[in-house]
């Protein structure tokens, strides 16, 4: 029974321990990481980023109504010419995964180099646990507004249960290792941006086909309701003012740009700076064509009330947060009516998925949109596996199995 227990206890140590050899870091040796070529790496660090499109076009015309395709470029254009380029700048200071931290720390000295770590790596940590929490919750959500869901399935209404389901089943993915990892986060976001190439492709042809569709939605950016109910013609120039209005309010994660450099050990080839340049710029431009794309079919395509949250006309006190065009009426207030969400509010390419192309091809929208936000949360596991790691041993604020992968 001993000797069980033993080999137990010593299997259970070299698992513990596996790993701790090969962090590498400012202050440690480069170890044998397990290469990767560097757009399956982007698909692991990414997966985060793509996953957006889940909600990005319903939330983003909640937020700006008509202008969300001119505040999505805006987004798009600041992401490719303020955030990549900076973190360009990272990848080439930081070619052993330090990321922006390290560079950060190298302004400090001492006591003040250690605290100021400490506090960023708490934001990066709490930053990476929500996106794990929140990813996870939104799986939930798709699970249960499916059509399918609702009317067979009824016992699955449980959104904590299923929620701390996804998050554990994340968790295992990651114990068994980051090769797993890597290869299921390629096989969802393949899949996942392949269906949303076809629904993005069938709305260009829809409105292509039906020019009316185009000329609502100028006609609706370009005027606006006065307080008397009439119309009132808007100039370019306050569109796009507007929109610079609007657009900090359209939900993107950028995290997945650290730890795009945080994991750069993983990435294969001897150049590894211009390999990591590469997965930046890659999945910078795949996701600015889907998120402008998917913002302007959504737009044309969906009623404006699909898109509406739930509102309680009896709360007043809340009336303001409502969109302008998701109002209640003022017997809807009198009567205290709660009017339930519009289908399209938080999934609206779902939502053409299901109405343009048949329940079957919805359903397996929802299936593909469900795993790759249930395994958004992977990108922020990689960035906290790879970043915590490099700091808190060092620091001698972490026992020694914390540094294994």
């Amino acid at each position: 029974m001993n000797k069980t227990e033993n080999a137990l206890d010593n299997r259970f140590r070299r698992w513990l321990f596996q790993g701790v050899k090969e962090i590498e870091g400012p202050h440690e040796k480069e170890g044998a990481h397990h290469k990767h070529p560097w757009w399956k790496v982007m698909c692991l660090t990414g997966v985060d980023y793509f996953s957006t499109l889940g909600y990005q076009p319903g939330i983003a015309f909640v937020a700006a109504n008509v202008l969300s395709p001119i505040a999505t470029l805006i987004v798009v254009l600041l992401t490719l010419f303020g955030a990549l380029p900076i973190y360009n700048r990272v990848a080439a200071e930081s070619p052993k995964g330090e990321g922006s931290i390290a560079m950060l720390e190298a302004l400090f000295s001492r006591w003040k180099s250690k605290l100021f770590v400490l506090v960023l790596l708490g934001f990066v940590a709490t930053d990476f646990v929500i996106t794990i929490t929140l990813s996870a919750a939104d799986a939930t959500a798709h699970v249960l507004e499916n059509p399918f869901v609702i009317t067979h399935l009824p016992f699955l209404d449980h959104p904590v249960l299923i929620t701390l389901g996804l998050v554990a089943l994340l968790g295992a993915v990651f114990i068994k290792g980051f090769k797993e990892a890597i290869g299921i986060a390629v096989f969802l976001v393949a899949i996942y941006l392949a269906l949303n190439l076809v629904i993005v492709g069938f709305g260009i042809y829809e409105i292509f086909n039906h020019p009316e569709l185009l000329a609502n939605w100028k006609t609706a950016l370009f005027t606006h309701k006065t307080a008397s109910g009439g119309l009132e013609a808007r100039s370019l120039l306050m569109v796009v003012g507007l929109s610079l209005i609007v657009f900090p309010k359209l939900a993107l994660g950028l995290s997945g740009f650290e730890t795009g450099v945080a994991v750069m050990p993983l990435v294969k080839g001897p150049g590894r700076i211009a390999n990591t340049k590469k997965l930046l710029m890659s999945a910078a431009l795949i996701m600015s064509f889907m998120l402008i794309s998917s913002s302007f079919i959504t737009s044309l395509l969906i009623s404006e009330k699909e898109f509406c949250p739930q509102v309680d006309c009896g709360n007043t006190e809340k009336a303001n947060e409502i969109p302008e065009f998701c109002a209640c009426t003022q017997d809807e207030i009198a009567g205290g009516v709660i009017k339930e969400k519009g289908k399209a509010n938080g999934r609206a390419l779902a939502f053409i998925a299901h109405e343009k192309h048949g329940e079957i091809f919805g359903t397996f929208y929802d299936i593909s949109t469900i795993l790759i936000l249930w395994f958004a949360g992977a990108s922020a596991m990689a960035g906290l596996l790879n970043i915590v790691p490099r700091y808190l041993p060092r620091y001698g604020m972490a026992p020694e199995w914390a540094r294994a992968t």
